[in-house]
């Protein structure tokens, strides 16, 4: 029987169209840099009731971001988490090209995500995220190392509301069982840290809320299965590191 959930795995491609291509400043290596790594090949082995993954990399248009966002870090980024300029000097798309974008990117994949989730039989979506083992210049962490999960409801560090961000996306008790299911198999776990969910988890989430389902934002650790220094995925521990997330998910879906 399929998990009774919607997974969402907006970060884990590094395709750029040919067209946009000579606007980028970033090498190859930035580029590979922005993707997700793993979560594709983790999440999107789950047997869901639905798995959303992007086909094209966050630099074309961010599925996780409002697309009324324009500034720097809006749905089209002018600056990635390390600070480097995306594009050449000149070369940021103007408000036309953004909305071109946006129909041909960004559109699709919501609508597809809110005809999902808009079914009786889902209990829940999750986001699903990989980060850097070490925070990044740009990211609210910068320099702490990390823990191997983080899931975040829009909550404090116990994922309780806090009045500076609104209502959370699942329930206090919910995520504490999600936790104790990671925990138990052998996770370090953070709530709500560094992050506190995004677009995709906090549009949908409340919403979800209210009809008593959840959303969660999930990040794993890249330092779980990659080489150190690196983003090359080292298969045998990605393995290892999927199957353990497969039984977590089962578990899961069994007690909520």
């Amino acid at each position: 029987m399929k998990l009774p959930f919607v997974i969402s795995i907006p970060h884990c491609s590094d395709r750029i169209p040919d067209a946009i291509k000579p606007t980028l400043a970033l090498t190859h290596e930035d580029i590979d840099y922005s993707v997700d790594t793993g979560t594709r090949e983790i999440f999107g082995s789950l047997d869901a009731a639905d798995v959303l993954w992007a086909r094209w990399s966050r630099l074309v248009v961010d599925l996780n971001r409002d697309p009324t966002r324009r500034d720097a870090k809006g749905v089209i980024a002018e600056v990635d988490y390390s600070g480097r300029e995306v594009f050449h000097p000149g070369m940021a798309p103007h408000a036309e090209e953004i909305d071109e974008r946006l129909d041909r990117y960004y559109w699709p994949y919501h609508l597809r995500l809110e005809r999902f989730l808009g079914q009786e039989h889902i209990k829940g979506l999750f986001d699903a995220h990989s980060l850097n083992g070490v925070g990044p210049s740009e990211a609210p962490d910068a320099g702490r190392r990390r823990k191997d999960i983080v899931l975040s409801n829009n909550g404090d560090q116990n994922g309780e509301p806090t009045p500076s961000l609104g209502p959370t996306t699942c329930g206090v008790e919910v995520l504490h069982e999600m936790r104790q299911i990671f925990v138990r198999a052998g996770f370090s776990v953070s709530l709500n840290d560094p992050y506190t969910a995004g677009f995709i988890t906090t549009h949908y989430g409340r919403t979800l809320a209210e009809r008593g389902k959840f959303a969660v934002q999930m990040e794993i650790n890249q330092d779980l299965f990659v080489e150190p220094g690196t983003v090359r995925i080292l298969p045998e521990k990605l393995a290892a590191a999927g199957d353990r997330i497969r039984r977590c998910f089962d578990d899961i879906a069994r007690v909520i």
